[in-house]
């Protein structure tokens, strides 16, 4: 974190004057004791990185069979859409939009979202309403409930495993992978280093 650059504590909101801190330190408030800055090694590079693989893996989740069904010999294979899609003929629109969105439409917002923000600032520059839509992606980030969704396929795969065999594909595999990709790409992810990394691009921009 920029030294001398001033910081209101997130929890009782005391203005700081943040000294440097060097990788490996962090910075508390001495009123509350909550967090203030834990400066992260290489924070933009690895989060660009990650954000970029979870794009990736997230459309194999959704172009590739998802599971298959083999009963007497007959195997039938299902896309992750596919129980969104049961959910919507079977007279259920609003569980439907609410797995779709929770599931598909949040992680690739967060996403796309650190990929707009964080490439451009690779390069030094900013993207447009990189403010406005880096505060509306950390809003989105509760609405992202992909573990819920695979905790509900595994207890499905066990209660199906009497009537079918479960054969596990492509994208279940890329799905479990998007799970822990996200999670660590949201873990290494340093909002301050975004804003410093700002401010030197419009420094260097106005000399």
């Amino acid at each position: 974190m920029k030294a001398g650059s001033f910081m209101a504590c997130h929890d009782c909101d005391l203005l700081y004057r943040i000294p440097a801190i060097s990788e490996g330190m962090t910075a508390s408030c001495c009123r509350c004791g909550a967090l203030l800055a834990k400066p992260k090694q290489n924070s933009l590079e690895r989060t660009l990185a990650l954000a970029i693989t979870g794009l990736i893996l997230l459309i194999m989740a959704n172009s590739f069979p998802f599971l298959g069904f083999k009963i007497q010999g007959q195997v039938r294979h299902t896309l992750l859409l596919t129980g969104i899609q049961q959910f919507y003929t079977s007279g259920m629109p609003w569980l439907a939009v609410l797995v779709l969105f929770t599931t598909v439409i949040a992680p690739l917002a967060q996403f796309l979202a650190l990929i707009y923000i964080l490439l451009p600032l690779k390069f030094h520059r900013r993207s447009p309403g990189m403010f406005h839509v880096f505060r509306w992606m950390q809003q989105l980030q509760p609405w992202s409930m992909m573990e819920v969704f695979m905790l509900g396929i595994l207890v499905s795969m066990v209660k199906l495993a009497k009537m079918a065999q479960i054969l596990p594909d492509v994208a279940l595999f890329c799905f479990m992978a998007l799970i822990f990709v996200l999670a660590a790409c949201l873990a290494s992810l340093d909002p301050h280093m975004v804003w410093e990394h700002w401010e030197q691009n419009e420094c260097r921009h106005q000399h």
